[in-house]
């Protein structure tokens, strides 16, 4: 099996830091634009990349693990390419991705005022380890404001709300219980819709409980893999 983690807006492979340590033949991927190349407007767009990107790579037996933007591309993907996949696991994801026009604005404007990006990346890193929270602010900054905004239109535009049910392939479902971006209903919606799927809630974890508590995370993460080894 071939563990794939897909980062989230404006996001790096770096916010998977304490994955791809624990999982050591794991990888973590930087999408397109991130900051090399050409961003895509929509998750279709990414999952094309993506598949192309398995391919070339030769990969089997894939499980797709993404976070938000990242959970839309491994869902979306289990949707369009179920004979490349092993199993999905969506952290703080959901059917449906709709972004709080706040958020939207803060980009607007930090797209002609870069200066304001620093501000807007602290607001939801609180309970991260500074030595990563400073290298997940670096690596956003470096991507700019632009790709973060594009991105989270892209999630604004995702809804497989009345197609999440032809899933077939095995699902995990990881939430924070604090994530107010993708609540747990996200993904007890995800467990409602998709045959055999299971939902694991991080007590006390928000958006980020991937990097808030990773202990507890890997052990989720690896409790599901062992399982599609009897698959």
């Amino acid at each position: 099996m071939k563990l794939i983690f897909i980062h989230g807006s404006g996001g790096s492979k770096e916010s998977f830091q304490y994955q791809t340590q624990f999982f050591n033949k794991a990888e973590a991927i930087d999408l397109p634009g991130h900051p090399r190349g050409n961003f895509s407007s929509s998750i279709e767009g990414y999952v094309e990349w993506l598949h192309g990107y398995i391919h070339r790579m030769k990969y089997k037996d894939v499980v797709l693990a993404g976070h938000s933007l990242g959970a839309g591309i491994t869902l979306l993907f289990a949707l369009n390419y179920p004979e490349d996949l092993k199993g999905i696991i969506s952290i703080g994801g959901g059917a449906r991705l709709r972004v709080h026009p706040m958020f939207l604005e803060v980009l607007e404007k930090a797209v002609s005022n870069p200066n304001e990006m620093p501000e807007f990346i602290d607001a939801g890193m609180e309970l991260i380890d500074p030595a990563l929270k400073e290298i997940l602010k670096r690596r956003a900054i470096e991507n700019g404001p632009a790709v973060a905004l594009n991105d989270m239109r892209a999630c604004d535009n995702f809804d497989i709300m009345n197609r999440v049910n032809e899933i077939k392939v095995p699902t995990l479902a990881i939430c924070g219980s604090m994530d107010q971006m993708t609540p747990p209903k996200y993904s007890k919606y995800l467990v409602d819709k998709i045959p055999g799927a299971s939902a694991v809630i991080i007590e006390g974890g928000t958006h980020l409980a991937f990097a808030e508590k990773p202990d507890e995370v890997n052990q989720v993460i690896e409790k599901f893999l062992k399982s599609l080894k009897n698959h």
